[in-house]
Formats: structure tokens, C-alpha cells, sequence
């Protein structure tokens, strides 16, 4: 991406950005964004570790250990859970390179999760980044129970997601601000 600059004392110059690496990984960019909420105390929001058993390890070294063997204890829930502004959120982040979602990236267990989230009374949802148009959309469980009761597709499509979901725009700080949508869903619960 090449970025032209007009500087006010007339001189122009041009530069080459490198955003190969930007929105490479919608977790990375999830994990900036936490922190950058921790940072600021808006909200704890952390991505959940994966609930492993070790079996092997090897130790050349205290300081050097290499798993060598290991399984899943359970299946995981979901990615990431937290607090924010005294709501409970849970919520499975996937990416996709295709103009829909494929059913197949979210499983049962995950969604039935989420299901007792909202339940409960916390939030829950699924963020879905689509790689080829740099897209991030938030979709609540309900949202996804409405497409999953109506329809039986093995996917859903991206229009989807534009008509039932919430675009996540992309900033500096936070670079992922989906706690904007947050705020728009309680309002609107509110109402």
C-alpha cells in the first residue's frame, strides 16, 4: 500500500506501508484489543487456555522442557471470557477465506455454551473474521439459533452476517472495538 503525504510547508512525499502482517490473525488482533481493555480498565476479557494433559515431556534442561506428548482432557468451550461493565461474556472467534461461514469451523458443544451463557444472563457470541474482505462481524448466539432453526445449509453465508450481525469496525486503539457492539445489543435490550 503505497500512502501519499502533503505537508503543509509544500513538500510531498510518498510511502511504501507494509500491511502484509495487519489482520493476519483475528486472535491476534483479539488479544491486542483485551489487553488494550485491561490497560485502560474497561474490561476484563481474557482468551481461555486449552485444557490439555501431558503425558511426555522431555527435560534436557529445567529450563528447556519440550512436550513430547500430550491430549485434550475435555473439549474446550469457547476462546474468550470476561466482565464488562458487570455482564458476564463468552464468545468463540473464527476466521474464514471464503464469503461464508462453514458450520463445520464451530461445534456443538461450543454453541450449546453459549446457549446457557445467554441463559444465565451473560453474553454470548461468536466474532467471524472473512480474510478476503478483511471483514469482522459479531453474531449473537440468538442470531445464530435463528439461522440454525431455519435453515439447513452446512454454512452461513456472509450476506448473513451483514444482515443479522454487527460490523466490528476496524481503528488504532482498540484495533477490534467489539465492545462498541456490546453496548449497542444492551441498549437495544433495554428499549
Amino acid at each position: 500500500m503505497v500512502k501519499k503525504v502533503n505537508y503543509p510547508n509544500g513538500i510531498k512525499k510518498t510511502f511504501k506501508i507494509n500491511t502484509a502482517n495487519r489482520g493476519m490473525s483475528l486472535e491476534n488482533d483479539l488479544n491486542d484489543t483485551n489487553n488494550y481493555y485491561r490497560n485502560h480498565d474497561i474490561a476484563i476479557i481474557y482468551k481461555k487456555p486449552t485444557p490439555i494433559t501431558i503425558n511426555k515431556v522431555d527435560y534436557k534442561a529445567r529450563n528447556d522442557a519440550v512436550i513430547k506428548e500430550a491430549h485434550f482432557i475435555v473439549p474446550s468451550t469457547t476462546d474468550y471470557n470476561g466482565v464488562y461493565n458487570g455482564k458476564y461474556i463468552d464468545f468463540e472467534a473464527k476466521e474464514t477465506r471464503k464469503n461464508y461461514f462453514p458450520l463445520s469451523n464451530i461445534h456443538n458443544h461450543q454453541i450449546e455454551h453459549l446457549r446457557k451463557i445467554k441463559k444465565c444472563g451473560g453474553i454470548g457470541f461468536i466474532i467471524v473474521k472473512f480474510s478476503l474482505s478483511n471483514e469482522v462481524y459479531l453474531l449473537e448466539i440468538d442470531k445464530l439459533d435463528k439461522f440454525l432453526d431455519n435453515s439447513k445449509r452446512k454454512s452461513i453465508p456472509k450476506e448473513y452476517f451483514v444482515n443479522e450481525g454487527y460490523l466490528i469496525k476496524q481503528g488504532y486503539n482498540p484495533y477490534l472495538d467489539y465492545l462498541k457492539i456490546i453496548d449497542i445489543i444492551r441498549s437495544d435490550e433495554n428499549e
